[in-house]
């Protein structure tokens, strides 16, 4: 499934390196909003700080740009405010509290449709991860188990925020990398689109790139894509509608 009209923008994360809550990808949110100065956020994935808390943490990263960020939870129907919302921001956290809130808050179709209106979605992290196709290729913990694994299916792929295919000297546990690759053994058909941090993926027009909020080294930049027992590079030079 892919929505026609989509505006997305899919942050791998909300920080990169050493770098403040949100700062590298200031520049990347001002141009998806294009002048929008009211966002509704979603913090349905935080878990170990309140929701006021988390939404007090994005409204001071996002003061710079002149944005004034709502939290949903400060509505009395969440469904009413993702209809008026101009735009919508769901932050990080644990993903299976976040998709478990969202069918608690029968959030799933509104948020489809006003997405197929073209309005921005920005999402970070378990944000991002909720855009794709189920939410089997979290990197998060099962702490709660929501209705489904099935996510807002905004793209026609799954997602893998925060990649990165480390394994400290020592360690013998599966890296992801091959945790992926049991995904693809039981659904060689699914592409799964892995971005690393400091990067996101810029939907619009029904056109997707690779985009980084990074200065530096171009190879920081460059994600993967994962199907069918294959591993291909992608990066920002890249043309990838071919995933929609």
């Amino acid at each position: 499934m892919f929505i026609e009209n989509a505006n997305l923008l899919l942050l791998s994360s909300s920080r990169v390196g050493s770098t403040e809550y949100l700062q590298h990808a200031l520049g990347m949110i001002g141009e998806k909003l294009n002048g929008i100065t009211e966002l509704l956020f979603v913090p349905y994935a935080g878990v170990t700080l309140s929701y006021d808390e988390y939404t007090a943490k994005v409204q001071c990263a996002l003061n710079e740009q002149g944005i004034k960020v709502t939290g949903i939870h400060e509505y009395d129907d969440p469904i009413t405010a993702i209809n008026n919302a101009q735009a919508i921001a769901v932050g990080g956290g644990n993903t299976f509290h976040l998709l478990h809130q969202l069918y608690q808050n029968k959030l799933i179709e509104p948020i489809q449709q006003k997405v197929s209106t073209g309005m921005p979605y920005i999402g970070w992290s378990a944000g991002s991860n909720i855009a794709g196709l189920t939410i089997r290729t979290t990197n998060d913990m099962p702490i709660i188990e929501p209705q489904s694994f099935n996510a807002l299916q905004l793209v026609n792929f799954q997602l893998n925020p925060h990649y990165t295919d480390h394994s400290p000297a020592g360690h013998n546990g599966e890296t992801r990398a091959q945790r992926l690759a049991e995904f693809m053994v039981l659904n060689p058909t699914t592409p799964i689109v892995a971005i690393v941090e400091g990067t996101a993926l810029d939907i619009k027009l029904n056109t997707m790139r690779l985009i980084s909020g990074l200065s530096g080294s171009k190879s920081l930049a460059n994600g993967f894509i994962f199907k069918a027992g294959c591993k291909t590079e992608m990066t920002t030079d890249d043309i990838v509608d071919d995933l929609l």
